[in-house]
């Protein structure tokens, strides 16, 4: 069975039995992702996941691809990430994730390098693209390295702990096995070192979707916040030893929201420029060019709202 809902690879379940409880996963690397995506790390962290129980069992890695357990459940969709039961889970699960190396002395953020290589990427395809249509309400590539410094300057200097992070956590990319009450998070290519924040932002910007992009579903304040307190409260009790009911402060919340969604641009603009290395090289039917427009319009009208927002001291 070919699994459709993939813009980066393309996934096979391989299976003899019609109820696919002895399928596993082969995922074939789509063309030229080697040049954004590490597969030497991707490999490790799969490791470094599944060790805490976070991932499937990964049975082999072959020079494009890689062969791995099957998760029984749904992939999540834009309504699936609003349902308040459903969504608990999911903020537990990534406090499990950012949990897992959060005692240990920590690599820098990949944020920034990622941010840097990616535009570098953008810049190689600029000369060879004589098309009209990506210049109309395209950011210019000065205006994006401005952008890109201007982000590395206030982002850094919020606080926001590092730490073992998806970096990818769009619906499709989560599992939800309701027979067992919990949810799996699935693609570790983007996995890596990073921001708290970014990850939590990312998967907020997620809500609206990838197919059909709806910016509207971007959850309100009160959806945040009520997220947000599930994590802290998760995150707290992991790295804090189990004491029991962990109490979460109206500045922490507070502190987290605002840093959420500062660093929510930073992924609108990672991939956006993704989007625009994918319309050169991928093969996978997708309209990569206008979801680039789309998450660079996003960033520029979410940039002066996300600005105004401050941390009380």
């Amino acid at each position: 069975q070919l699994f459709t809902d993939g813009i980066t690879n393309k996934l096979v379940a391989c299976y003899t039995d019609e109820a696919m409880a002895d399928a596993v996963l082969v995922r074939v690397y789509g063309r030229k992702t080697e040049l954004f995506v590490d597969r030497e790390t991707e490999l490790r962290n799969f490791q470094v996941l599944r060790a805490h129980g976070c991932a499937p069992d990964l049975y082999c890695a072959f020079q494009n691809g890689l062969c791995y357990q099957f998760l029984p459940g749904i992939a999540l969709g834009p309504d699936h990430v609003r349902d308040p039961h459903i969504f608990r889970l999911v903020a537990q699960e990534m406090a499990r994730v950012h949990a897992i190396h959060a005692n240990g002395s920590l690599s820098k953020p990949i944020l920034w390098q990622k941010l840097h290589k990616y535009l570098t990427l953008v810049k190689d395809l600029s000369p060879k693209v004589s098309n009209p249509s990506l210049q109309q309400d395209m950011p210019s590539l000065e205006m994006l390295e401005h952008e890109l410094a201007w982000m590395k300057d206030t982002l850094s200097q919020l606080g926001s702990p590092v730490v073992l992070c998806h970096n990818d956590l769009l619906c499709k990319n989560i599992i939800y096995d309701r027979a067992r009450e919990r949810v799996s998070f699935i693609d570790y290519e983007y996995t890596g070192y990073n921001y708290q924040a970014f990850d939590i932002g990312n998967h907020f910007n997620e809500f609206a979707g990838v197919k059909e992009v709806d910016y509207r579903l971007y959850p309100s304040k009160e959806t945040q916040l009520q997220w947000l307190h599930s994590y802290l409260q998760a995150y707290k009790q992991l790295t804090q030893g189990n004491r029991g009911d962990v109490a979460v402060a109206e500045e922490e919340l507070e502190a987290l929201y605002v840093q959420v969604n500062k660093f929510s641009l930073a992924s609108h603009f990672l991939w956006a420029c993704w989007g625009l290395i994918q319309d050169k090289y991928s093969t996978i039917d997708f309209n990569f060019l206008r979801y680039a427009k789309l998450r660079f319009k996003q960033y520029f009208k979410m940039k002066p709202v996300v600005t105004a927002l401050q941390i009380s001291k």
